[in-house]
Protein backbone atom coordinates (compact mmCIF):
# COMPACT_ATOMS: atom_id res chain seq x y z
CA UNK A 1 0.00 0.00 0.00
CA UNK A 2 3.41 2.08 0.87
CA UNK A 3 4.73 1.82 -2.44
CA UNK A 4 1.60 2.46 -4.70
CA UNK A 5 0.75 5.40 -2.68
CA UNK A 6 3.85 7.44 -2.48
CA UNK A 7 5.15 6.44 -6.61
CA UNK A 8 1.02 7.25 -7.29
CA UNK A 9 1.56 10.44 -5.48
CA UNK A 10 4.92 11.79 -6.93
CA UNK A 11 4.04 10.35 -10.62
CA UNK A 12 0.90 12.65 -10.69
CA UNK A 13 2.91 15.44 -8.96
CA UNK A 14 6.04 15.34 -11.49
CA UNK A 15 2.72 15.38 -14.36
CA UNK A 16 0.91 18.22 -13.39
CA UNK A 17 1.61 22.18 -12.44
CA UNK A 18 0.43 23.62 -9.05
CA UNK A 19 -1.84 25.73 -11.43
CA UNK A 20 -3.42 22.74 -13.03
CA UNK A 21 -4.40 21.00 -10.07
CA UNK A 22 -6.36 24.13 -8.71
CA UNK A 23 -7.59 25.38 -11.84
CA UNK A 24 -10.59 22.82 -11.76
CA UNK A 25 -11.82 23.61 -8.27
CA UNK A 26 -12.09 27.05 -9.00
CA UNK A 27 -15.71 25.92 -10.70
CA UNK A 28 -18.00 26.39 -7.88
CA UNK A 29 -21.09 24.58 -8.96
CA UNK A 30 -18.31 21.45 -9.74
CA UNK A 31 -17.15 22.04 -5.98
CA UNK A 32 -20.52 22.02 -4.27
CA UNK A 33 -21.46 19.25 -6.56
CA UNK A 34 -18.68 17.02 -5.58
CA UNK A 35 -18.96 17.65 -1.79
CA UNK A 36 -22.99 17.11 -2.08
CA UNK A 37 -22.37 13.92 -4.01
CA UNK A 38 -19.19 12.51 -1.41
CA UNK A 39 -20.74 13.78 1.88
CA UNK A 40 -24.41 13.76 1.36
CA UNK A 41 -25.45 11.39 -1.00
CA UNK A 42 -23.13 8.81 -0.02
CA UNK A 43 -23.84 8.80 3.90
CA UNK A 44 -27.47 8.74 2.83
CA UNK A 45 -26.34 5.89 0.24
CA UNK A 46 -24.70 4.08 2.95
CA UNK A 47 -27.90 4.29 5.10
CA UNK A 48 -30.24 2.87 2.32
CA UNK A 49 -28.64 0.01 1.44
CA UNK A 50 -28.27 -1.26 4.92
CA UNK A 51 -31.88 -0.76 5.53
CA UNK A 52 -32.66 -2.37 2.18
CA UNK A 53 -30.58 -5.81 2.86
CA UNK A 54 -31.07 -5.66 6.13
CA UNK A 55 -27.46 -6.02 7.54
CA UNK A 56 -26.28 -6.59 10.80
CA UNK A 57 -25.14 -3.64 12.90
CA UNK A 58 -21.04 -4.22 11.71
CA UNK A 59 -22.09 -3.91 8.10
CA UNK A 60 -24.13 -1.15 8.44
CA UNK A 61 -21.35 0.75 10.61
CA UNK A 62 -18.61 -0.09 8.37
CA UNK A 63 -21.19 1.76 4.97
CA UNK A 64 -21.52 4.36 7.26
CA UNK A 65 -17.93 4.47 8.24
CA UNK A 66 -17.46 4.28 4.20
CA UNK A 67 -19.66 7.15 3.27
CA UNK A 68 -18.38 9.66 5.33
CA UNK A 69 -14.87 8.55 4.35
CA UNK A 70 -13.76 10.27 0.69
CA UNK A 71 -10.84 10.78 -1.16
CA UNK A 72 -8.93 8.08 -2.04
CA UNK A 73 -5.40 7.74 -3.07
CA UNK A 74 -6.47 5.74 -5.98
CA UNK A 75 -8.37 7.92 -8.09
CA UNK A 76 -5.67 9.27 -10.05
CA UNK A 77 -4.40 6.08 -11.19
CA UNK A 78 -8.48 4.94 -12.20
CA UNK A 79 -8.86 8.46 -13.85
CA UNK A 80 -5.78 7.88 -15.75
CA UNK A 81 -7.12 4.20 -16.81
CA UNK A 82 -10.12 5.99 -17.74
CA UNK A 83 -8.53 8.92 -20.14
CA UNK A 84 -10.41 11.26 -17.71
CA UNK A 85 -9.23 14.71 -16.80
CA UNK A 86 -6.02 13.85 -14.38
CA UNK A 87 -5.51 17.70 -13.01
CA UNK A 88 -9.13 17.65 -11.63
CA UNK A 89 -9.00 13.80 -10.53
CA UNK A 90 -6.19 15.51 -8.24
CA UNK A 91 -7.73 18.32 -7.25
CA UNK A 92 -10.48 16.34 -6.50
CA UNK A 93 -8.80 13.77 -4.13
CA UNK A 94 -6.79 16.67 -2.35
CA UNK A 95 -10.32 18.85 -1.55
CA UNK A 96 -12.03 15.59 -0.39
CA UNK A 97 -9.41 14.06 1.77
CA UNK A 98 -8.97 17.21 3.48
CA UNK A 99 -12.73 17.65 3.71
CA UNK A 100 -12.87 14.14 5.43
CA UNK A 101 -10.64 15.23 7.92
CA UNK A 102 -12.48 17.56 9.35
CA UNK A 103 -16.17 15.83 8.25
CA UNK A 104 -15.42 12.81 9.98
CA UNK A 105 -14.99 13.78 13.63
CA UNK A 106 -18.04 16.19 13.13
CA UNK A 107 -20.67 13.88 11.64
CA UNK A 108 -19.84 9.96 12.58
CA UNK A 109 -20.88 10.88 16.20
CA UNK A 110 -24.13 11.91 15.04
CA UNK A 111 -24.73 9.20 13.25
CA UNK A 112 -23.10 6.03 15.41
CA UNK A 113 -23.49 6.94 19.00
CA UNK A 114 -20.30 6.44 21.31
CA UNK A 115 -17.72 6.64 18.00
CA UNK A 116 -14.96 9.33 18.73
CA UNK A 117 -12.86 10.04 15.64
CA UNK A 118 -9.26 11.07 16.05
CA UNK A 119 -8.67 13.81 13.47
CA UNK A 120 -5.09 13.83 13.91
CA UNK A 121 -4.81 10.40 13.31
CA UNK A 122 -5.76 10.39 10.31
CA UNK A 123 -4.99 14.16 9.08
CA UNK A 124 -1.14 12.77 9.85
CA UNK A 125 -1.46 9.74 6.95
CA UNK A 126 -3.19 11.82 4.32
CA UNK A 127 -0.37 14.50 4.95
CA UNK A 128 3.10 11.87 5.18
CA UNK A 129 1.62 9.31 2.32
CA UNK A 130 -0.18 11.61 0.04
CA UNK A 131 -0.09 15.22 0.22
CA UNK A 132 3.88 15.28 0.89
CA UNK A 133 4.83 12.80 -2.07
CA UNK A 134 2.44 15.31 -4.47
CA UNK A 135 3.85 18.21 -3.30
CA UNK A 136 7.46 17.02 -3.93
CA UNK A 137 6.34 15.54 -7.68
CA UNK A 138 4.67 19.17 -8.16
CA UNK A 139 7.75 21.03 -6.70
CA UNK A 140 10.34 18.92 -9.14
CA UNK A 141 8.02 19.79 -11.57
CA UNK A 142 8.05 23.19 -10.76
CA UNK A 143 11.78 23.95 -10.87
CA UNK A 144 13.35 21.00 -12.95
CA UNK A 145 10.77 20.14 -15.72
CA UNK A 146 13.50 17.90 -17.61
CA UNK A 147 14.31 15.64 -14.27
CA UNK A 148 9.98 15.50 -13.81
CA UNK A 149 9.46 14.03 -17.70
CA UNK A 150 12.70 11.77 -16.96
CA UNK A 151 11.24 10.53 -13.77
CA UNK A 152 7.42 10.15 -14.78
CA UNK A 153 7.94 6.67 -16.51
CA UNK A 154 9.69 4.58 -14.43
CA UNK A 155 7.12 6.13 -11.39
CA UNK A 156 4.26 5.32 -13.86
CA UNK A 157 5.78 1.82 -13.85
CA UNK A 158 6.33 1.71 -10.15
CA UNK A 159 3.05 2.82 -9.41
CA UNK A 160 1.52 0.38 -11.45
CA UNK A 161 3.76 -2.49 -10.51
CA UNK A 162 3.10 -2.02 -7.15
CA UNK A 163 -1.28 -1.96 -8.03
CA UNK A 164 -1.21 -4.84 -9.38
CA UNK A 165 0.84 -6.22 -6.32
CA UNK A 166 -1.26 -4.72 -3.72
CA UNK A 167 -4.61 -5.94 -5.32
CA UNK A 168 -3.24 -9.91 -5.54
CA UNK A 169 -1.96 -9.34 -1.54
CA UNK A 170 -5.37 -7.94 -0.64
CA UNK A 171 -7.41 -10.65 -2.28
CA UNK A 172 -4.95 -13.17 -0.68
CA UNK A 173 -4.92 -12.49 2.41
CA UNK A 174 -9.01 -11.78 2.54
CA UNK A 175 -10.56 -14.30 0.65
CA UNK A 176 -11.76 -16.27 3.22
CA UNK A 177 -13.34 -13.49 5.29
CA UNK A 178 -15.03 -12.45 1.62
CA UNK A 179 -16.20 -15.40 1.22
CA UNK A 180 -17.62 -15.45 4.88
CA UNK A 181 -19.37 -12.42 4.21
CA UNK A 182 -21.87 -14.63 0.91
CA UNK A 183 -24.28 -15.34 3.66
CA UNK A 184 -24.72 -11.92 5.02
CA UNK A 185 -25.62 -10.11 2.26
CA UNK A 186 -22.01 -8.19 2.89
CA UNK A 187 -20.90 -8.88 -0.16
CA UNK A 188 -23.92 -8.07 -2.08
CA UNK A 189 -24.13 -4.40 -0.22
CA UNK A 190 -20.78 -3.18 -1.44
CA UNK A 191 -21.76 -3.77 -5.32
CA UNK A 192 -24.78 -1.61 -4.54
CA UNK A 193 -23.15 0.59 -2.17
CA UNK A 194 -20.26 1.77 -5.34
CA UNK A 195 -23.09 1.40 -7.67
CA UNK A 196 -25.03 3.98 -5.92
CA UNK A 197 -21.64 6.13 -5.56
CA UNK A 198 -20.40 5.63 -9.28
CA UNK A 199 -24.39 6.84 -10.34
CA UNK A 200 -24.73 9.64 -8.23
CA UNK A 201 -20.90 10.85 -9.38
CA UNK A 202 -22.19 10.58 -12.85
CA UNK A 203 -24.93 12.40 -12.75
CA UNK A 204 -23.97 14.88 -10.69
CA UNK A 205 -20.50 15.14 -13.19
CA UNK A 206 -22.14 17.50 -15.37
CA UNK A 207 -21.73 17.87 -19.42
CA UNK A 208 -18.15 17.06 -19.76
CA UNK A 209 -17.75 13.30 -20.27
CA UNK A 210 -14.07 14.07 -19.03
CA UNK A 211 -15.21 15.21 -15.27
CA UNK A 212 -18.24 13.31 -15.41
CA UNK A 213 -16.58 10.29 -15.23
CA UNK A 214 -13.79 11.41 -12.62
CA UNK A 215 -16.51 12.43 -10.86
CA UNK A 216 -18.06 8.60 -10.97
CA UNK A 217 -15.28 6.97 -10.26
CA UNK A 218 -14.03 9.44 -7.34
CA UNK A 219 -17.55 9.07 -5.17
CA UNK A 220 -17.54 5.82 -5.76
CA UNK A 221 -14.40 5.10 -4.95
CA UNK A 222 -13.97 5.66 -0.71
CA UNK A 223 -11.58 6.54 1.52
CA UNK A 224 -10.89 3.17 2.95
CA UNK A 225 -7.60 4.06 5.25
CA UNK A 226 -9.69 6.71 6.96
CA UNK A 227 -12.83 4.20 7.52
CA UNK A 228 -10.03 1.16 8.84
CA UNK A 229 -8.18 4.11 11.49
CA UNK A 230 -11.49 5.13 12.72
CA UNK A 231 -13.06 1.32 12.78
CA UNK A 232 -10.46 0.02 14.56
CA UNK A 233 -10.39 3.21 16.94
CA UNK A 234 -13.84 2.29 18.00
CA UNK A 235 -15.17 -1.38 17.55
CA UNK A 236 -13.85 -4.38 18.74
CA UNK A 237 -16.28 -6.42 16.40
CA UNK A 238 -13.95 -8.07 13.48
CA UNK A 239 -16.90 -7.90 11.00
CA UNK A 240 -16.64 -4.15 11.07
CA UNK A 241 -13.10 -3.97 9.87
CA UNK A 242 -13.36 -7.31 7.36
CA UNK A 243 -16.78 -5.66 5.88
CA UNK A 244 -14.52 -1.97 4.65
CA UNK A 245 -12.18 -4.54 3.47
CA UNK A 246 -14.48 -5.80 1.76
CA UNK A 247 -15.75 -2.80 -0.52
CA UNK A 248 -11.80 -1.75 -1.13
CA UNK A 249 -11.95 -5.58 -2.76
CA UNK A 250 -14.91 -5.24 -4.71
CA UNK A 251 -14.41 -1.59 -5.61
CA UNK A 252 -11.14 -2.74 -7.11
CA UNK A 253 -12.65 -5.64 -9.29
CA UNK A 254 -15.28 -3.06 -10.13
CA UNK A 255 -14.11 0.11 -10.60
CA UNK A 256 -10.96 -0.26 -12.65
CA UNK A 257 -13.22 -2.10 -15.11
CA UNK A 258 -15.64 0.72 -15.29
CA UNK A 259 -12.57 2.73 -15.81
CA UNK A 260 -11.51 1.04 -18.89
CA UNK A 261 -15.14 0.59 -19.77
CA UNK A 262 -15.19 4.99 -20.02
CA UNK A 263 -11.56 4.71 -21.63
CA UNK A 264 -13.54 3.16 -24.08
CA UNK A 265 -16.65 5.40 -24.34
CA UNK A 266 -14.50 8.32 -25.19
CA UNK A 267 -12.85 6.59 -27.61
CA UNK A 268 -15.91 5.78 -29.55
CA UNK A 269 -17.15 9.33 -29.50
CA UNK A 270 -14.16 10.70 -30.27
CA UNK A 271 -14.34 9.18 -33.68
Amino acid sequence: MLAFVVSSMLAVGVSLTVGQVVAPLRNGRVVSLALLANFVLMPLGAILVARLLWLDEPLRVALLLLGTAAGAPFLPKLAGIAKGDLAFAVGLMVLLMVATVGYMPLVLPRLLNGVSVDATQIARSLVLLMLLPLALGLGVKARHEVTAERMRPLLDRTSSVSLALLTLLILTVNVNNLIGLFGTRGVLASVLFLCWGAGIGWLLGGPVSDIRGVMALGTAQRNIAAALVVGGQNFTDPKVVVMVVAVAIVGLLLLFPLARALAVRGEERGR
